[in-house]
Formats: C-alpha cells, structure tokens, sequence
C-alpha cells in the first residue's frame, strides 16, 4: 500500500500552486468538503479559472487532506 501511496503523494506533487482566488474554495474542500455546491465553482470560472484547473486544484486538495489524515492516524494508532 506505500507504493499507492507515494503514487498520490507525487500527483498532488506535480499540480502546480493554485491561484489566489481559489485560496478560500480549497481551504474549503479541505475543511468541508460537504458544504462545496455548484455555486462555488460557477463563482472560480466566472473569477476566469478554467473548468480543468478548477478539477485538478479539488482533487489534489482532497487528495493532499485524506493523506494528511491518515498520516495524523498513523501516528496515533503507531
């Protein structure tokens, strides 16, 4: 499962840095992901990012939080 693992770590690696006006929206996704609606992403597209940025920024935000999360447990628990 590390081998997986490290696969994740370098695709959140190889994204590059988000744009300002996204700060808000991943800090979001990272901390209520559940609360995300059409509306916040209308909102980033009509700030001029595009609809792939937009995707590739909320994946490797999700991505980099479930791995921060299971880092915190695996001190926990090791």
């Amino acid at each position: 499962m590390t081998e997986q693992l490290d696969d994740l770590r370098a695709v959140v690696a190889r994204v590059p840095p988000a744009p300002a006006a996204m700060s808000a929206y991943l800090e979001q996704v990272r901390t209520r992901a559940y609360t995300v609606t059409d509306g916040d992403v209308e909102a980033l597209l009509a700030a001029g990012c595009t609809e792939d940025e937009v995707f590739e920024q909320t994946v490797a935000a999700a991505i980099s939080e479930g791995l921060r999360r299971l880092d915190a447990a695996g001190k926990v628990l090791g």
